[in-house]
């Protein structure tokens, strides 16, 4: 990869994007992790307005403490950008007694942790609204197009998505180029949708090293399945499993189409 052209077509896209559409700035959710990190510094790097969001629900500490890092790294670089802090704890401990969660099962805990990326989402959107901002995606390829890893209207409810065509391990590249911190690089990628440490690899059952070969096994049609090792058999299990389970997220919403002769007066 051509790791400075990247950026740099990114960080004009993201203005010309902005200019285009008579744009303030951005804002963007940073979570302590590379993805976000890449983001922020690529539109940091446009000159427009950056508003950098902690959104911290009973989050781990080396999220937060990483995401804080990050933002008094990038606003020591760049004077356009700025930073709040809005909890959502008192927020999120509200709705889970209005909605009676004591329910302990894997499903409530996954709809719960839903909730928390559809409220950062709201959170998001209402900077957004009252500073002409855009909301800004930090998905990448294989999140977003490969396994559907990220939470509809949650994460991915965003209004650009500047590193979607990268896999992660491309992410990483442009993040030692962008030299964000160690300390994020080398960190475990987690959704921080939990308030434990597990990591994206628990959830999915594999590594996005992992996943970027069957991603590429699948989009390039490989059928040599019997010279696979069982390992690599399982991981494009999994691949083929979460790409259809999360078809829905990557796909139009369904429209119920009404025949022209049943439209007719």
């Amino acid at each position: 990869m051509k790791t400075e052209k990247v950026s740099e077509l990114i960080v004009s896209w993201l203005k010309s994007y902005a200019k285009k559409n008579k744009i303030s700035g951005f804002v963007i959710g940073v979570s302590g992790g590379i993805d976000s990190a890449v983001t922020s510094t690529l539109c940091a790097k446009t000159g427009l307005k950056v508003l950098c969001l902690e959104m911290p629900i009973k989050q781990n500490d080396e999220h937060v403490s990483r995401a804080k890092n990050h933002i008094q790294n990038l606003q020591l670089k760049y004077k356009n950008v700025s930073s709040e802090l809005t909890d959502l704890n008192s927020v999120f401990i509200s709705f889970c007694k209005e909605v009676n969660s004591q329910n302990h099962s894997l499903r409530n805990e996954l709809a719960l942790a839903n909730s928390r990326a559809r409220l950062r989402m709201t959170t998001l959107y209402y900077y957004a609204g009252t500073n002409n901002y855009l909301v800004v995606g930090t998905g990448n390829k294989v999140e977003d197009f490969g396994v559907g890893f990220y939470t509809k209207y949650g994460d991915g409810g965003v209004d650009i998505s500047p590193i979607a065509d990268l896999l992660k391990s491309e992410v990483v590249k442009l993040g030692i180029y962008l030299e964000i911190s160690e300390l994020i690089i080398k960190a475990k990628p987690s959704d921080g949708l939990y308030a434990d440490s597990r990591s994206d690899e628990d959830q999915l059952g594999a590594g996005y090293d992992e996943l970027e070969w069957a991603m590429r096994v699948e989009d390039h049609n490989i059928k040599t399945e019997n010279e696979f090792s069982s390992r690599e058999k399982k991981v494009l299990g999994i691949y083929r499993s979460l790409n259809s389970k999360n078809k829905h997220k990557m796909v139009p919403i369904p429209i119920c189409k009404i025949p022209n002769n049943l439209l007719k007066i």
